[in-house]
């Protein structure tokens, strides 16, 4: 057989077990995808070696197969192998790598007796302060802290939970659902998130009492998408709930950059590849922020006064008592309570506290600061 018939025969193995996966056979997925590295791998035998670009290309088709497959050392050696050989382009190369990388860190969780979802959330960072590999520390950490947030707020408005504005997720909920960081390949500043499966939904202990790790993940990419892409369209059509619907909206806002610290985050994943990558630049913070008004009038819950916008570092929040407070950038001597702050959550609000904010209010015929809205200033 030529190069071209066990190549077209691994493609087909490969998407044989994509369906298999979709149906839920993981046990003939991870088959069928040895099936096709292999099949790749005879391909690489018949392969004119002059042909460098299509070596790289078959190369790391095969080793991504055996890491699907869970032949880890299978992945490993063929990658070895083939990144001594001079002629490998430099593509590849840096492909090979990145797989080597993530074969490691799949044996190291296997050692440890961890079971996670087979999809990884991919967030990266770009332009700004951050550089390839690097971002400033705060800037990764409230990140982070945020699509923790929109991880949890998937699961209980999965669970038709009520709104929580007080407080972080049940214990039950974080005992089920253990979002994880891995580093991810390298590309501007990146980190993977990905949900560990409880062992007790593994044994189907609590099968139909929660959602799966995997359809977590999907349903978070699915709310993520819509509400940056058409917020007032197909969000209103998945989440229905107007308070559930604002936190998202509020969630997905702040994760967008205003364009001081860093111009541009996306989000990817293989378990919805059919939306591609989310990319949200500073005009979606703009057109979020419409959408996040547009309900607040919607919803009949403007006040009387004069509107204001508030810039400054938040240094307190009490939102038990109904107010936060802050600390003006242009004036570091003046602190300014804004009350009526109830309709903030502690998720939204806990990541920005000692950092610098924009808070919308409205200021009363009394001089009191009444709340609108709070995004970070980056």
């Amino acid at each position: 057989m030529s190069w071209a018939e066990h190549h077209n025969e691994s493609e087909r193995l490969a998407s044989a077990a994509e369906a298999a996966y979709k149906t839920g056979n993981e046990s003939q997925a991870l088959e069928l995808y040895i099936s096709a590295a292999k099949a790749e791998q005879a391909a690489l035998a018949e392969l004119d070696k002059s042909k460098t670009r299509t070596l790289g290309i078959t190369v790391v088709s095969a080793v991504s197969l055996f890491y699907k497959g869970r032949d880890y050392k299978s992945a490993q050696d063929l990658a070895c192998l083939h990144l001594a050989e001079p002629s490998l382009p430099g593509f590849a190369v840096s492909d090979l790598r990145n797989l080597l990388q993530s074969v490691w860190g799949s044996e190291a969780i296997e050692a440890a007796g961890l079971k996670f979802a087979r999809e990884d959330v991919f967030v990266s960072v770009k332009g700004g302060e951050v550089l390839t590999g690097g971002a400033p520390l705060d800037l990764v950490l409230r990140k982070v802290e945020e699509v923790r947030a929109l991880f949890y707020r998937t699961v209980e408005f999965m669970m038709s939970r009520p709104l929580r504005r007080h407080g972080g997720p049940s214990l039950e909920i974080q005992d089920y659902f253990r979002p994880w960081l891995f580093q991810a390949p390298p590309g501007s500043y990146q980190f993977a998130v990905r949900l560990e499966s409880p062992k007790q939904m593994e044994l189907g202990v609590v099968e139909g009492h929660f959602p799966t790790s995997g359809e977590v993940t999907a349903k978070f990419l699915e709310i993520v998408s819509s509400t940056a892409k058409d917020p007032e369209g197909e969000l209103n059509q998945i989440v229905p709930d107007t308070g559930y619907r604002n936190t998202f909206l509020k969630l997905t806002r702040n994760l967008a950059p205003t364009g001081k610290g860093f111009s541009e985050l996306e989000i990817k994943s293989n378990a919805r590849a059919g939306l591609g990558v989310l990319v949200l630049i500073p005009e979606s913070r703009k057109a979020l922020n419409q959408s996040i008004r547009n309900e607040r009038v919607s919803s009949g819950t403007a006040s009387e006064g004069r509107d204001v916008t508030l810039n400054g570092l938040l240094r307190a929040v009490h939102l038990d008592q109904d107010w936060i407070e802050i600390t003006l950038a242009e004036d570091p001597t003046r602190h300014i309570r804004i009350e009526k702050a109830g309709e903030a959550i502690d998720d939204l609000v806990g990541p920005m506290v000692n950092h610098r904010v924009i808070v919308d209010a409205v200021e009363s015929p009394t001089g009191k600061m009444l709340f609108k809205d709070i995004q970070p200033a980056e």
